[in-house]
């Protein structure tokens, strides 16, 4: 009788790339937000992505979280255009 090594609740390869993926994001993201030249709303956006994040960390659906991430990425880029607009 073997007993596997792994931990019941391993992740696929998938699950586990995609994990990375929305890591990833998560970091830029907040990257990006270090950026912001006013204190107030650097821990505005810094909070809102925070809570984006946990709110969104028990999701299993492999479609809403590619949507999610679609839609973070979105908000990221937006936020990218508007710090180089500012900066212009």
């Amino acid at each position: 009788m073997s007993v596997s090594k792994l931990p019941a609740t391993a992740l696929t390869l998938k699950q586990f790339l995609q994990r990375q993926r929305v890591l990833g994001l998560y970091r830029s993201m907040l990257r990006t937000i270090r950026q912001v030249p006013d204190e107030a709303d650097r821990k505005y956006l810094r909070d809102w992505a925070r809570e984006e994040f946990k709110r969104n960390k028990e999701a299993t659906n492999q479609d809403a979280i590619r949507m999610m991430l679609t839609q973070a990425n979105n908000h990221l880029e937006e936020l990218r255009r508007s710090l180089a607009l500012a900066r212009s």
